[in-house]
C-alpha cells in the first residue's frame, strides 16, 4: 500500500505547474540572499534549457513532470549530486523523474545555503 501512495504523490507533483514551483524555488534562494538569476542559471546547468526557453515555461502551462521530460540535454554531472533533500538521499531515489525533481530541489538547497557556484554546478 505505501508503494501505491508514494506513486500518487509522485504524480502530484508531476502534475504541478512549472512557473508555480520555479517561484517557490526563487523564494527560497531570494530569502537567503540568492539572486532569481542564480537559480535560473542553476535549472539552465540540470536541465540544458536556455534562458529564453526558461522564461517561455513561465509563460505558458507546462507541468513540472513534462518541464523535466522535454529537458534539451539533462547535465550528465547530475548524476554526482548527493545529498537528503525531503528525509530521502537524491541518490537513492529509484524513481527516475522523481530523482531529477530532487536534484534541483538539492541545487536550489545549496544555493539558499550559500555554497558559491562553482562548487555547486560540479
Amino acid at each position: 500500500m505505501k508503494h501505491g501512495v508514494y506513486l500518487m504523490g509522485n504524480e502530484k507533483v508531476y502534475q504541478m505547474d512549472f512557473s508555480k514551483v520555479y517561484h517557490l524555488l526563487v523564494n527560497k534562494a531570494e530569502k537567503k540572499g540568492r539572486t532569481r538569476q542564480e537559480v535560473d542559471e542553476v535549472v539552465r546547468w540540470l536541465t540544458g534549457y536556455s534562458q529564453a526557453e526558461l522564461e517561455g515555461m513561465l509563460e505558458r502551462p507546462v507541468s513540472y513532470g513534462d518541464f523535466f521530460r522535454d529537458a534539451p540535454e539533462l547535465n550528465e554531472n547530475r548524476k554526482l549530486i548527493k545529498g537528503v533533500v525531503c528525509g530521502v538521499r537524491v541518490e537513492d531515489i529509484e524513481e527516475p523523474l522523481m530523482q531529477e525533481i530532487r536534484y534541483l530541489d538539492k541545487l536550489v538547497d545549496e544555493l539558499a545555503r550559500g555554497k558559491a557556484m562553482d562548487k555547486i554546478l560540479l
